[in-house]
């Protein structure tokens, strides 16, 4: 039994059992993000650039998105749980609802606020190819982000039931699509019009709308314990709603915050060049490689932890804690390592003119030494999630990217040159560690320790 099992197995075992999974996962989707911009980048700079400028609202659209997810995924197994069948088909339903609000927000956005929002950070004056690949990327994203939302929304409802290989197969299908139509699209073979920048948004909400009808027909048919009845929809319990939102706008916020904090970036290096905007762009996306096995690793390590701290066994929450700040610690050190000695490899990737090499290079070195120790930050800010206090990653999360990284990044600005504005990565990285290693120590002392 999964219980036993939380309790009973040796907890470097239990751990990698439980994250191996989620860290593929999460890897599926690292490679999701990044074919857009490698094949974009062979367009040109300047389509690369758009594309970067335009991420902050495709991670605003899944920020949402997991916002709903984990609301509907909380009282999804406490409803299965309590063996309230109703009450978990009611939740489903409530889910389904609030991704369709949330889509006809980012419709709207795309059909009206594309221009606009891109117009803060490039003007058709002075970089008028970038702003028309900008605009017409992001349209395409907002207004077919429908499914972003229904995808989420499919794999949310595997993980509640137990089915997360499911999950794996759906967000693997959609990569797949979106890495084969990327080059067809963007360049126009097979009798394609080439489309560039617009061609990758296409590719991309292709492959996401592929892996949504994928998730819906395998829960249809594989995922026995919830019926999502969709005649049902508008029967609507403002006390579910309520409940689904308190539980997941905290998520919400904590990736917005990441949303806002690549937006003002990609403002203060604009004022530098086009071109160091894509150095970050091609930066963020290739550090997914290095995160996102992280976050496949907490995935499989909160489970565990708040287990065993119900189980009132604070030696295996220990433990725990320890292998999962050591596993994290080596993925991150290598990541340093990676990007230390083979940084022009990297921006080759994305096709990297003489002077993206120039600025780009050491760019990545200086920014890439906060993978020293980002791996302990991000585990233990799962830890407080797991421990029950969410609060604590919230403050850590809001002080590491909007207290101090971004004022870093524009004073440097003002101050120095470009490659000063980079060391606001590792500054912010070693307050942020700071801090969560106080409040880790308090929460132990008034939780842990009393076990």
């Amino acid at each position: 039994m999964k219980e036993n099992k939380m309790g009973v197995m040796p907890v470097g075992k239990l751990l990698i059992t439980m994250s191996l999974p989620m860290m593929v996962s999460m890897l599926v989707q690292a490679l999701y993000n990044v074919v857009d911009s490698v094949f974009v980048s062979r367009v040109s700079e300047n389509a690369l650039t758009a594309v970067s400028l335009a991420f902050p609202i495709q991670t605003l659209i899944i920020a949402f998105a997991n916002g709903v997810g984990v609301g509907m995924n909380a009282l999804l197994s406490r409803a299965l749980g309590e063996k309230r069948p109703d009450r978990a088909n009611q939740v489903a339903r409530h889910g389904f609802l609030l991704m369709a609000v949330c889509y006809i927000f980012f419709l709207l956005f795309g059909l009206f606020a594309a221009r606009p929002f891109m117009v803060t950070q490039v003007t058709a004056e002075t970089d008028p190819q970038i702003l028309e690949y900008g605009v017409q990327y992001l349209s395409i994203a907002c207004i077919f982000s429908f499914g972003v939302f229904v995808q989420i929304l499919g794999e949310r409802l595997f993980q509640s039931t137990g089915l997360t290989v499911y999950s794996m197969i759906t967000q693997g299908t959609g990569a797949i699509i979106n890495i084969i139509l990327d080059p067809i699209m963007i360049f126009g073979l097979l009798g394609f019009p080439r489309m560039e920048a617009a061609g990758a948004a296409v590719a991309t909400v292709v492959g996401q709308i592929s892996a949504a009808i994928l998730g819906m027909a395998l829960n249809a048919v594989k995922n026995k314990e919830i019926k999502l009845e969709l005649r049902k929809v508008f029967q609507v319990d403002l006390r579910v709603v309520r409940q689904m939102l308190v539980i997941g706008v905290p998520t919400t916020v904590m990736q917005a915050i990441g949303s806002l904090m690549s937006y003002v970036m990609n403002r203060i290096l604009m004022a530098f060049s086009s071109t160091a905007a894509a150095v970050f762009g091609a930066y963020f996306k290739v550090q997914s490689f290095v995160c996102m096995p992280v976050f496949g690793l907490n995935a499989g390590m909160v489970p565990i932890i708040a287990y065993n701290y119900g189980a009132k066994s604070r030696d295996r929450i220990d433990r725990c804690v320890k292998l999962s700040i050591l596993f994290a610690e080596c993925i991150t050190v290598t990541g340093f390592l990676i990007f230390q000695i083979f940084p022009d490899k990297l921006l080759g990737f994305f096709d990297a003119s003489d002077y993206m090499l120039q600025i780009g290079v050491p760019a990545l070195r200086r920014i890439s030494i906060h993978f020293l120790i980002c791996g302990a930050s991000i585990v233990i800010g799962s830890v407080f999630q797991a421990l029950g206090n969410g609060v604590y990653s919230a403050i850590v999360s809001f002080l590491r990217q909007v207290v101090v990284l971004l004022p870093v990044a524009y004073v440097f600005s003002k101050i120095f040159d470009l490659d000063a504005v980079w060391w606001c990565f590792p500054i912010a990285e070693a307050v942020s560690l700071t801090v969560s290693l106080i409040l880790l120590k308090r929460i132990y002392k008034k939780v842990v320790n009393n076990l």
